[in-house]
């Protein structure tokens, strides 16, 4: 019985030794991937939190330059942002309130630099919306239209989609073009949710180019 038992135990390690001679190197390599993506993503997930860490010890530098307005420290401090951590949040957050407070000092191509920087590279969808809203608006105000409008060409997000369609429709208003203003601002009343107040500033734009969408329809005679 002993002999029989060592017979089926040799002929079973033998098996064994078959399978991993067979496919013992594929699992290990299998094995060997999955652990190490496993420890890849724990690595990950500890860079990505020291990278935040860094990023918001920078951002609090580009912070205090821009409550103290000092335009030479906050081109510096958004320069080291953009360098070290442009992939962040942070960065895109900083490069919008650094370009408010560069207008204000009359530093509108700074300005219009970090929004169209955020707007094409935030890693967020909304970060970019806003880089963008505030880009047109920027560019309008610097006497460029044409490039504001081409700026809201761009594919936004449901909550900022009826905001870019209002700015779109003053644009095209202020250049004369009235018609295509009602259907921008068609747009932006239409996806503004009820009972916003801004919804009813839109109203009453469409209102004074005689287009007011709640106003009850005349029936013809």
């Amino acid at each position: 019985m002993a002999s029989h038992l060592d017979l089926e135990e040799q002929e079973q390690l033998a098996e064994l030794k078959h399978f991993w001679k067979t496919y013992g190197n594929l699992i290990s390599w299998v094995l060997i991937v999955v652990l190490g993506s496993y420890a890849a993503w724990n690595g990950w997930q500890y860079w990505q939190r020291n990278q935040a860490a860094k990023a918001s010890a920078l951002y609090d530098e580009v912070e205090k330059s821009v409550l103290a307005q000092d335009v030479a420290r906050i081109e510096r401090s958004m320069a080291d942002m953009k360098e070290r951590f442009g992939g962040t949040q942070y960065a895109h957050q900083a490069a919008l309130m650094a370009a408010r407070v560069l207008v204000e000092k009359n530093q509108g191509e700074q300005a219009r630099a970090w929004l169209a920087w955020s707007a094409d590279k935030a890693p967020e969808a909304a970060w970019r919306d806003l880089a963008r809203l505030r880009l047109a608006a920027l560019q309008w105000e610097q006497q460029s239209p044409d490039d504001a409008l081409k700026t809201l060409q761009a594919e936004f997000g449901a909550d900022t989609a009826p905001l870019a369609a209002d700015l779109q429709g003053d644009l095209l208003l202020a250049k004369g073009r009235g018609g295509d203003a009602v259907q921008a601002y068609l747009r932006a009343w239409k996806g503004l949710p009820e009972g916003q107040e801004y919804r009813r500033v839109v109203q009453a734009k469409l209102a004074v180019l005689g287009a007011d969408p709640a106003a009850p329809k005349q029936e013809r005679p």
